[in-house]
């Protein structure tokens, strides 16, 4: 199963009040897709598939990922994106650059890992669309 969304949305304040700006994951665009980890709710013992496409347009970071189905996790968050049960992105990540305004302006960022989550930090994170059921 194959899955398209945003895992971050520029300009835009999330739950913790951080913003994240247009080129903060450049590098990450850069050394490519094989680098980034697809995890199920952020937990680093639930890898379920790969990130197949990451890059950066003007609304967000754009990612494709495809779930393992010989993983019992991808297998489980198969089934929650089929239902709408789960529909959100996220990501993981340190700081290498930020500002400090009103709001933490993330400039520049390792891209530590992309998760398919319940609850996304930055609530238009979204995936928009779900493909294949192998």
């Amino acid at each position: 199963m194959r899955f398209a969304g945003y895992a971050a949305i520029f300009d835009h304040v999330d739950r913790g009040g951080d913003v994240v700006r247009p080129g903060a994951f450049a590098r990450a665009v850069r050394a490519g897709p094989k680098a980034v980890p697809l995890l199920w709710q952020h937990d680093p013992g639930r890898p379920i598939g790969r990130i197949e496409y990451l890059a950066e347009d003007r609304r967000g970071l754009r990612v494709i990922g495809r779930l393992s189905m010989a993983d019992a996790a991808a297998r489980e968050a198969a089934v929650a994106l089929r239902a709408g049960s789960v529909e959100g992105l996220s990501f993981g990540y340190r700081v290498r650059r930020s500002v400090d305004r009103t709001n933490r302006e993330l400039m520049d960022l390792d891209l530590v890992e992309v998760s398919l989550v319940t609850f996304p930090m930055q609530p238009k994170a979204r995936v928009h669309a779900v493909a294949g059921d192998d």
